[in-house]
């Protein structure tokens, strides 16, 4: 029941008006990343390039544009991968519920991966980097990047399919000083298994042999982000989302996706970095130029009516919020397997998903006295120890017995909450110079800030509202105060200049505000635009928890010191201006936006569709 290639999906989306053709050549260079933002801010349908300048390939884009379409391409499988994932994570399930997991031994067997012995798509041509669609997003971007491959490599000591790792690291084809057509730059972060696999080839004298695939089924793109249950290649889950077994063969060496649109073959260079970036990430802003892998290109094989499989990164939500929505969908009853006592986390996408944590755990230790968070502060810092959830800034958790309906992708009403309940001299819990997310420049430096965890259980200890105080005003240089939602106010504060500036503003504020009774006010955000901060969930949430380093930037009225434990009365401040060392915000180009502008505009071709 599954596609056979990415262009039998586009066929498929084209039939059931999930998919439009732009005919019109469009430049990759800026002009066709501001068509697709268009498209995907519109929840409109996927987008067939019929004809990129510079090259002889088709793109398409936004595919996942929206949760239905995601929901669609995977309709025929999505509901007995769920399954294996959840016997998977916990084999008693079968025992437990026998009619229920019957299948799923059988999807999964029945989509290991499988050696191509005679169709091979992939190996219909070659071509070079050159000829790839040159597809580049933001004006400060530093060249034309991938950005959904799917990165190959495999454990030296295991070399295998079933001990490889299949990941999506960006992929840098021009730009720098990358040679032409022989050299990319291969960016990865924390937390990722080709790291492991790097580590280990250093210190081995074989080449570290790399694939980038791009294109082939939907699903394989998705393999390489899905964090997986140990023991569950990405390969082996690739089959089964996609109904198809992952095909693969060896050529000169280098393992091949049959059913890939393009693959590129080479040696990732041994301790050796170059500059990579900027690139407009999913932060909402760039992230700077740093030194990274180099890989020595070899090979560009590609397929008959080869597709370029691409998509835009920028401020959330976009294409790529459907990785995370389905992520959600199919391991979201599983968190109380990974971290016991936990029942919900939510990843917030609107915040960049790592600056933001939002979980719901349990409290039980003691249930004949009054309660305070201890339990959950077990679980959160559980949460902090484990996997992509250790880069989370700002974890918050509530306890689920003091309001069964809660859930966290109800963001308001938890933080509502949260803040009803919060004991602001207790249950703030800092780490200070740790590690944080690489695209993340709120910090200290590189992959360096701090975290902090907000947990709160029992009865309600404050209303909240949104009345300022009697006779409230503001020193010099503050203005605009607006609220977000009760208990939430936004101020608009001086543009900061240095740290050193920042900290003289925020304790000014704070000496300011400790005259006025602001008890029911326990959140007040400190922002260059508090118009902005307030208009929308999205924009609050943005604004504040991606503009904030918590040791640096969390302020509060009447505060104190007991021991090394850190407090406060009244209100938590947080300063979420924009800062001198912060990575700018994502801008399109006003010349770019003009000239697709005609393209909407009557006689355009794209006009009316949106």
């Amino acid at each position: 029941m599954g596609y056979k290639s990415l262009r039998d999906c586009a066929v498929d989306l084209e039939k059931n008006n999930h998919l439009i053709r732009v005919k019109s050549e469009v430049d990759p260079e800026l002009e066709v990343a501001e068509i697709h933002r268009r498209f995907f801010d519109n929840k409109g349908p996927a987008l067939l390039f019929e004809n990129i300048k510079g090259s002889p390939f088709q793109g398409i884009s936004n595919i996942y544009g929206t949760f239905e379409r995601t929901d669609f391409i995977f309709r025929h499988t999505l509901k007995n991968v769920k399954k294996v994932i959840e016997l998977k994570a916990d084999p008693t399930r079968l025992l437990k519920n026998p009619f229920r997991y019957l299948s799923a031994p059988f999807t999964a067997l029945s989509a290991l991966p499988m050696k191509s012995r005679f169709s091979k798509p992939v190996l219909y041509g070659k071509t070079t980097i050159d000829q790839l669609p040159q597809i580049k997003s933001w004006p400060m971007d530093g060249g034309a990047f991938i950005t959904l491959p799917q990165v190959y490599t495999e454990d030296p000591e295991q070399s295998s399919v079933m001990n490889s790792n299949l990941g999506m690291y960006r992929i840098q084809l021009s730009g720098n000083n990358y040679k032409n057509n022989q050299e990319i730059g291969l960016h990865y972060q924390l937390h990722r298994g080709i790291g492991v696999h790097h580590t280990k080839y250093n210190q081995l004298d074989q080449p570290f042999k790399a694939s980038i695939f791009v294109g082939g089924l939907p699903s394989h793109a998705f393999a390489a982000i899905m964090p997986l249950p140990e023991g569950l290649s990405e390969l082996t889950f690739a089959g089964m989302l996609g109904g198809r077994r992952f095909r693969y063969l060896k050529q000169n060496g280098f393992m091949l996706s049959t059913d890939a649109d393009f693959c590129i073959t080479g040696i990732i260079k041994k301790n050796v970095k170059k500059p990579e970036g900027p690139f407009g990430d999913h932060l909402g802003y760039y992230s700077l130029t740093h030194d990274f892998p180099v890989m020595e290109v070899k090979d560009v094989y590609h397929r008959k009516d080869a597709l370029w499989h691409f998509t835009v990164v920028g401020r959330p939500p976009q294409e790529d919020s459907s990785f995370g929505y389905l992520i959600h969908e199919l391991v979201k009853e599983l968190a109380s397997q990974e971290f016991p006592g936990i029942h919900e986390i939510n990843a917030v996408d609107a915040a960049g998903v790592h600056p933001l944590l939002l979980a719901i755990g349990s409290e039980r230790y003691m249930p004949f006295r009054d309660k305070k968070p201890e339990e959950i502060l077990i679980q959160a810092n559980h949460i902090l120890g484990s996997g992509q959830t250790s880069l989370a800034k700002y974890l918050f958790i509530v306890d689920k017995a003091d309001d069964p309906r809660i859930n966290t992708h109800d963001i308001s009403h938890f933080f509502t909450h949260l803040l009803e309940r919060i004991d602001l001299s207790r249950d703030l819990h800092f780490q200070t110079k740790t590690s944080i997310d690489t695209l993340d420049y709120s910090g200290t430096g590189w992959n360096s800030g701090s975290k902090v965890i907000i947990a709160c259980s029992g009865d309600k200890k404050r209303t909240l509202s949104s009345n300022l105080p009697e006779n409230f005003n503001l020193p010099q240089g503050f203005s605009n105060p607006q609220f977000f939602q009760k208990g939430i106010l936004a101020i608009q504060a001086p543009k900061s200049n240095s740290l050193e500036n920042a900290q003289e503003d925020c304790l000014r504020i704070v000496k300011h505000l400790e005259q006025f009774d602001t008890s029911q006010i326990p959140m007040i955000i400190l922002v260059d635009d508090s118009q902005f901060a307030t208009q929308t969930l999205n924009n609050f949430v943005w604004v504040t928890f991606t503009r904030s380093n918590p040791s640096h930037d969390i302020h509060g009225t009447h505060t104190s010191h007991e021991y090394k434990h850190w407090g406060c009365r009244n209100s938590m401040i947080i300063d979420a201006r924009v800062k001198e060392h912060h990575a700018p915000p994502l801008i399109p180009d006003p010349k770019i936006v003009k000239k697709v502008d005609k393209l909407f505009s009557k006689g355009g071709e794209l006009y009316g569709i949106l």
